[in-house]
């Protein structure tokens, strides 16, 4: 059976505060805004990066990880430029919300 490609949504919502609050400013703790710059993201391009995050979500394997009360859980792994990202999005009715990135470190979890 051929792997499914995409989140199972037509629609796709990343907020912008999710970029510019979260993963491109820098934070003492999980801070993302470092790993990101080795691909040439930063504030002032930050639409560039949920374009690409839109663009992920849309052409890579959506692996389904579990439901909660707040909507079905799914993982996306894939590059973003030069970096390699795991993506989480949470599904909800006809929307894959996106949830978070982390830096992907080639272990299979």
């Amino acid at each position: 059976m051929p792997e499914k490609i995409g989140l199972p949504s037509p629609k796709i919502y990343i907020a912008e505060e999710k970029i510019t609050r979260y993963l491109l400013v820098e934070l003492p703790k999980d801070d993302k805004s470092q790993f990101l710059s080795q691909a040439n993201y930063t504030l002032e391009n930050w639409q560039t990066l949920r374009s690409d995050l839109q663009k992920l979500a849309q052409t890579e394997p959506a692996e389904y990880l579990s439901s909660t009360p707040y909507g079905s859980k799914y993982k996306i792994r894939g590059n973003l430029r030069s970096v390699k990202v795991i993506t989480i999005w949470m599904v909800v009715s006809d929307t894959a919300k996106f949830i978070t990135l982390i830096p992907d470190k080639g272990d299979k979890s």
